[in-house]
């Protein structure tokens, strides 16, 4: 099966390939260059790949949350190829990514996910490993003010206990979320990559999660923020 990963949802710029069972990336910091990287990496992927988009069985996009433009880039790019090339797509949590990102190198069967959300909020979701190797959420994902983090998760964590965190919430709050954290100082993984994409959306599709371009959606989590599709969608 060949799919194709992208995700712009955050500082970081990141495109997997997986065909024929091998896999190629790539991964850039980029703040605000989204919309010129994201194109070129894919068609160097499939070039090197030598493959065709409409060769593809499907497309899976990072849906945030995250920065509302690197969302709204990532969602209507991956709209655009799927209208192009007839295929399916699969929206992935950024934060999930993350979370799969902690297991995939250092075998975290247990994470928070936080993102730095502006306006004194942070991002976060709390996921565990399922039985299929993939981290998925105990609670929906969420935007709050970060020093009620930790009642949101007292439904599975009991006090003081510490578990696994990622994402740039961490730093820009340190004195609220540091207390909830088992690694100490900066998390090693920061961003989403879209290689951990593959491997949740996949997994996602052959569970029959896939839905046509069309209906490809972005997850702000903020209700105040609306999305608009493609013209004539």
């Amino acid at each position: 099966m060949n799919f194709l990963a992208i995700d712009a949802s955050t500082e970081a710029c990141s495109v997997a390939l997986t065909f024929n069972n091998q896999t190629i990336s790539e991964f850039e910091l980029a703040p605000q260059s989204h919309s010129l990287l994201l194109l070129p990496m894919i068609d160097r992927l499939l070039k090197q790949a030598n493959i065709k988009l409409t060769q593809l069985d499907g497309l899976i996009f990072g849906q945030g949350p995250g920065s509302f433009t690197g969302v709204r880039i990532g969602v209507g790019v991956a709209q655009g190829l799927a209208f192009a090339a007839d295929l399916k797509v699969v929206g992935v949590s950024t934060l999930q990514a993350m979370a799969q990102q902690a297991y995939s190198r250092h075998q975290q069967v247990e994470v928070i996910a936080t993102i730095d959300a502006r306006m004194s909020e942070v991002y976060a979701g709390y996921y565990q490993l399922n039985e299929q190797g993939i981290m998925e959420a105990a609670l929906q994902d969420t935007v709050l003010a970060p020093e009620k983090l930790a009642k949101y998760l007292s439904e599975y964590l009991t006090e003081n206990q510490q578990v696994y965190g990622v994402g740039t919430g961490w730093d820009a709050y340190k004195g609220e979320l540091e207390p909830l954290k088992i690694n100490a100082g900066t998390p090693e993984i920061l961003f989403p990559n879209a290689e951990d994409l593959l491997e949740i959306g996949q997994y996602y599709f052959a569970k029959g999660k896939a839905v046509s371009a069309e209906n490809a959606q972005p997850v702000y989590v903020r209700d105040t923020v609306s999305w608009k599709k493609l013209p004539g969608r």
